[in-house]
């Protein structure tokens, strides 16, 4: 079923899909599991090391490790999946599948705990599903997005991709709330407050799964790109990838944003994933108060990415996010210099700011820059989630390196913001190119 664009319907669904899988995002990667994580690897055990089959790693080493590898592995992964789906039209089957993967891994981390004698239990296997839940994520995201050019025209992608976004965040808002009930009313329930983190792991995975039905079924099954081709599916999805990738060659426009895509997601997606372990490890920031502070980061995430969708309609996807991207080089460079509580809730109200903002514009920015009414959008959309993760896979390795070299996550930080320099400078390039270049006068009619 081909989608109708701008149909009400289908773009709710296609929101209600980031509502779902935002539970993720919030509790595993941002508040309750990287605070019950740093607690249990740390009570009695000065060094704060732990060991995984048989290697002995910093704690939060570790789980930079763990996300990073997964990471790679959508790297690897995505681009094969992707011109298959779209040679097949199986978008829509690949979405439940990564889905369902990432849901159940995450109930999977109830059963990974630390009894009465600090002895961590089902230790490898939680942090096997910790990995696994992010490759679920990661991979339903490249179908969820590659949906965005094909139920929305493109005056409107900006609108939508922000829609999405607010969604999300609100999404994640509710279950973080409804996650909170067990874990701060755990003596009202006669329960431990680490049993009640482990029951908010199961209410991610129902929830992740039980909304993401919406976009399931109401989400067209993809546009299949097979009948006008004879090939065997496995090697004509490898064709349809060199025949996108020779495409994404030929774009001036989208050739020069992917690399400062790169360089700038590095450090956005980085912080995002290790703020909540610098908070609980460097500034002894209690489990509740870092709790507290990143829900009003998703509030003001929500305002961010609506305003950001205003600012980009006045002054253009790019120079929008050429702004943006350099308030968060700034925000990077601050983190060195944070060492009280306070300072890292100023910091994380900034970051709320801009990190909707950024994360929807770079999204509509890319959608934009491909071309329109084609069917393989998921192979298109594989070299923007592939270089988001690789991007991702550099900057968790960079930072689990650097704090595992110099003991702290301050250096990390500070290495990290090289990255962002790097980005905001490819970006400031884009601009010029895009100002002084007749030959794309018609892109830059939509996108100045």
């Amino acid at each position: 079923m081909k989608a109708v664009k701008n149909d009400k319907k289908t773009i709710w669904a296609w929101c209600m899909f980031d509502w779902a899988n935002q539970a993720y995002n919030m509790v595993i990667t941002s508040t309750i599991f990287p605070a019950y994580f740093v607690g249990i690897t740390s009570d009695h055990n000065p060094k704060q090391t732990v060991t995984f089959f048989g290697h002995r790693y910093i704690n939060t080493v570790l789980s930079n490790y763990v996300l990073g590898l997964s990471y790679l592995i959508i790297v690897v992964l995505l681009p094969i999946l992707t011109s298959i789906a779209d040679y097949k039209g199986h978008k829509k089957l690949y979405l439940q599948m990564f889905t369902w993967l990432g849901s159940l891994a995450c109930a999977g981390l109830y059963f990974m705990y630390e009894d009465a004698g600090f002895h961590l239990h089902n230790f490898e296997w939680g942090m096997v599903c910790f990995g696994l839940a992010s490759v679920g994520y990661c991979g339903g995201f490249v179908f969820y997005n590659s949906y965005l050019p094909q139920i929305a025209t493109e005056d409107q992608v900006d609108a939508v991709s922000a829609k999405g976004f607010i969604y999300g965040f609100a999404g994640s808002i509710v279950v973080q709330l409804l996650c909170l009930i067990p874990v701060m009313g755990h003596d009202f329930f006669h329960i431990t407050e680490d049993y009640a983190a482990r029951i908010s792991f199961l209410i991610v995975g129902i929830w992740w799964i039980g909304f993401s039905f919406i976009a399931f079924y109401i989400l067209p099954k993809g546009m299949p790109n097979a009948g006008s081709h004879n090939y065997n599916v496995f090697t004509g999805g490898f064709k349809e990838l060199a025949k996108v990738w020779k495409k994404v060659k030929e774009l001036p426009l989208l050739k020069r944003f992917l690399p400062a895509f790169f360089f700038y997601s590095v450090g956005v997606q980085t912080i995002m994933l290790v703020a909540a372990n610098f908070g609980a490890k460097e500034l002894k920031i209690p489990e509740d108060n870092l709790i507290t502070v990143i829900l009003t980061i998703q509030v003001v995430a929500i305002i961010g990415a609506a305003f950001t969708a205003k600012l980009s309609e006045k002054f253009g996807n790019v120079k929008t996010l050429t702004g943006i991207v350099l308030f968060w080089c700034l925000i990077c460079a601050s983190v060195y210099f944070v060492t009280t509580a306070i300072e890292f809730y100023i910091a994380a109200a900034f970051v709320g700011v801009v990190m909707g903002g950024v994360q929807s514009l770079s999204r509509s920015t890319y959608s934009k820059f491909i071309p329109q009414n084609i069917p393989d959008t998921a192979s298109y959309f594989s070299f923007y989630d592939v270089t988001e993760k690789l991007s991702i896979v550099v900057g968790l390795f960079t930072f689990g390196y650097v704090e595992s070299r110099s003991d702290t996550m301050r250096n990390s930080a500070l290495v990290l913001d090289g990255y962002f320099v790097v980005g905001v400078t490819l970006l400031f390039l884009l601009v010029a190119f895009q100002r002084n270049s007749k030959s794309i006068a018609a892109e830059i009619g939509v996108v100045r």
